[in-house]
């Protein structure tokens, strides 16, 4: 069939070449010029009037949303009173994401277990509560601020700079309120879910990691890479997190006429008393989508069309692991370098896959243009096999300007080995 992917980076790209594997005509809106195989439409994320129009007009059979920005612009609002399909949470429903508040609010009434909070529409407000508070904390933009709008504070001086950032700088976008969150220990990892009303179908589990260093040092981005699935994880923990966090969301969601349907993402953390939500998506997380989606043997579009029609439907996976490292251009998640030329990726082995985010065509050259620039896969038997694959095939590369983590997967390693 025909099938309509909105969006243009690394996550998009892992969508657009699962659905060509599964064997449909692929179209990518705007997407990116290395998207081999699928057809890129010159159509912002945001333009959803025309996303609307190329999808009837082309046939398209189902379309999935990829960024937190096209369903903020309501685009599945727009394809629904249309009569098209597409997969992803209406404008209400994605405030899950969009509003840190509103998410709190929610899991408060759904009982979640989560972090304690405030949140602060005043500058003055929220700098006496961090004050009265203390360190550590977590200072967090409203928001979108694309994967960026969070601080954990570990000093005093910290969280009052996160604070006045978030209400005196664009650093984050234009924001005008702040949640603060009470500072839980243990080990994060990442739940996700195709959900529609109160139908849940969990995924594999998968740990991303968000600062910048080795060792998790530096400052928090987008994600520097991760693997699929947590060997390390138990069984128990994953069942309680889909009882107490992903099923009673969905029902309150419900609940409140705002129905969820889409890829559900929830940010958790392992405590001493269980598993709590650090923070919800409304779509599928990045970089955890280009390691979980190699290990889908099932075809994507029937998972979505069961989880929809509300179909039992059991998920099929493969037996391996996949590791993901995010390769970043200098300055990010700041300012980054752009421009700098990137070769060798025509000479990988075939089964090491190269998700493009931030990249672009120049006189014939691949050359950075953003702050994360592409994401390089592994999908091996083993945790340690996918590890040697991609860092093998990133010792290849002529990367200039850039930097990556060489530690992704260190958690899990220090449990099994």
């Amino acid at each position: 069939m025909n099938v309509l992917v909105i969006g243009r980076g690394g996550r998009e790209h892992a969508l657009a070449w699962k659905l060509k594997q599964d064997g449909h005509q692929v179209f990518v809106a705007p997407g990116n010029p290395f998207m081999e195989g699928m057809t890129c439409v010159d159509i912002n994320e945001t333009n959803v009037d025309a996303l609307a129009r190329f999808a009837e007009e082309n046939g398209v059979a189902w379309t999935i949303v990829g960024p937190e920005s096209a369903l903020m612009a309501g685009v599945v609002d727009t394809f629904q009173e249309k009569g098209l399909k597409i997969f992803g949470p209406t404008k209400a429903a994605a405030l899950l994401e969009g509003s840190k508040a509103f998410a709190k609010e929610v899991m408060t009434a759904a009982q979640i277990p989560t972090a304690s909070y405030e949140a602060f529409t005043d500058e003055k407000a929220a700098l006496a509560y961090v004050r009265a508070t203390g360190a550590p904390v977590v200072v967090k933009a409203d928001g979108l601020a694309a994967g960026k709008g969070v601080t954990v504070a570990f000093t005093l001086e910290e969280a009052e700079s996160a604070v006045r950032d978030i209400f005196g700088t664009d650093k984050y976008g234009h924001q005008s309120q702040v949640v603060i969150e009470e500072f839980l220990e243990g080990e994060e990892f990442s739940l996700m879910a195709f959900v529609s009303g109160e139908r849940v179908i969990p995924m594999i589990t998968s740990q991303d990691h968000k600062r910048a260093f080795d060792g998790d040092q530096g400052p928090n981005t987008g994600g520097m890479g991760a693997y699929s699935p947590m060997p390390h994880l138990p069984t128990d923990v994953y069942e309680k997190s889909v009882q107490t966090v992903l099923e009673p969301l969905a029902q309150e969601m419900v609940k409140r006429g705002t129905p969820f349907s889409g890829f559900l993402y929830a940010g958790l953390i392992l405590t001493e008393s269980g598993p709590k939500v650090i923070e919800f998506n409304a779509r599928f997380g990045d970089p955890e989508t280009e390691v979980i989606l190699p290990n889908l043997t099932s075809p994507l579009v029937d998972v979505i069309e069961a989880v929809v029609n509300d179909q039992s439907y059991e998920i099929e996976w493969n037996q391996g692991y996949t590791i993901g490292v995010v390769i970043a251009a200098e300055g990010y998640p700041g300012k980054p370098v752009t421009g700098q030329v990137l070769s060798g990726f025509d000479t990988l082995p075939e089964d090491v896959f190269v998700f493009h985010a931030g990249t672009a065509h120049f006189e014939g050259k691949m050359i950075g243009n953003g702050g994360r620039l592409v994401v390089v896969t592994a999908t091996r038997p083993t945790l340690h096999e996918a590890k040697v694959a991609v860092y093998d095939a990133i010792g290849q590369l002529d990367i200039p300007q850039t930097f990556y983590r060489s530690d992704i997967g260190a958690r899990a390693f220090a449990q099994i080995f």
